[in-house]
């Protein structure tokens, strides 16, 4: 079924033309929902800190955790204490719930699993994101809130928004949910602050990120490997957006890859089923996968860490916005407008 939907998304297959009146009747319920929103029929809660909202207006994975983490460490640098928000997609969560070191992706959701064995930032998951950052404030003593996707949840008021763009597959066919990938249109990239593009060509008034590949580790006890021999082959697998920017890197850096599957993006795994595929070969994956495996990994399986890469001037210009925000909120306590 994925590999259809990608057909109809990306490569122009005519089945999008049938789709398109329900896409017609997506457009028209969001815009419904926006304009309650935009009336105050809706209510929209602003918080007492800065929020900034790491989104995209399509579905599937564009890069939006690299930039999370990016983020964090950026703020860090420079005299912050972030917090970080999600959904926690594919966990079954109750009301909010922190997410603790160590926490499985079972429990608190892949990607937010990943954020805090990398960074051990102070993160909470729900699906109300105002009540996960009022559990930030209250007792994590956060002073900017990251809000991991959440661009189309419009009942957290939001500072500065971000929206990053697959650089390879950009907008695809530029339609809507379903015959498109697109959650909002395109217009949608005129409102937001910055726009970032991943592993692609950025306009002018546009961003470049890159992903760097970093050390590879053991997924089973996240030690490094420091005698990685490239020519020996290895499988392949990732459960991302877009698996096949992996697999390309991967080939980039002279990795010997002997066979490669794409899963769903936040696909679960097991042990019998990655041993089958593996079939005794080094089984190579990514961060976000690594998470999921920790319990049954075996020996030979590594993931390779990557990190985003912005400018200088993307840095200046956010933390520029960020210490406006910072002013203009500063005697609002209550965070309720």
């Amino acid at each position: 079924m994925q590999a259809l939907v990608n057909k109809i998304w990306y490569q122009g297959h005519p089945l999008r033309w049938l789709l398109l009146p329900f896409s017609g009747l997506f457009a028209l319920v969001t815009a419904l929902r926006r304009g309650l929103f935009r009336l105050g029929i809706k209510a929209q809660t602003t918080l007492p800190v800065p929020v900034i909202v790491v989104g995209n207006i399509t579905v599937g994975g564009s890069g939006k955790t690299p930039t999370v983490i990016y983020l964090v460490e950026l703020l860090r640098a420079n005299g912050f204490t972030p917090g970080v928000i999600s959904r926690g997609y594919g966990a079954d969560i109750q009301g909010v719930r922190p997410v603790l070191a160590g926490a499985s992706a079972a429990d608190v959701g892949d990607e937010p699993a990943m954020i805090v064995a990398r960074t051990g930032v102070a993160m909470v998951v729900g699906a109300k994101r105002v009540d996960a950052a009022r559990m930030l404030i209250a007792h994590y003593g956060v002073d900017v809130i990251i809000c991991d996707d959440g661009l189309q949840h419009y009942a957290l008021g939001r500072d500065i928004e971000l929206v990053v763009i697959d650089g390879q597959r950009g907008l695809g066919n530029q339609h809507l949910l379903p015959a498109g990938p697109l959650r909002e249109g395109p217009w949608r990239l005129t409102q937001v602050d910055f726009v970032v593009v991943n592993g692609g060509p950025a306009a002018s008034d546009q961003f470049a990120m890159h992903l760097l590949p970093s050390a590879i580790h053991a997924v089973k006890d996240n030690r490094v490997k420091t005698d990685v021999d490239k020519t020996q082959p290895v499988v392949a697998m990732a459960g991302i957006g877009n698996p096949q920017r992996f697999f390309d890197s991967l080939q980039s850096q002279g990795y010997r890859v002997a066979y490669s599957h794409g899963f769903d993006d936040h696909q679960a795994y097991d042990k019998k089923q990655l041993c089958d595929l593996a079939k005794g070969h080094p089984l190579l994956m990514t961060e976000k996968d690594a998470v999921k495996c920790r319990d049954f990994a075996q020996e030979n399986w590594w993931y390779l860490a990557v990190n985003a890469k912005l400018s200088p001037q993307f840095d200046e210009q956010l933390l520029y916005r960020l210490h406006e925000v910072v002013a203009a909120k500063q005697g609002n306590s209550h965070g309720i407008r």
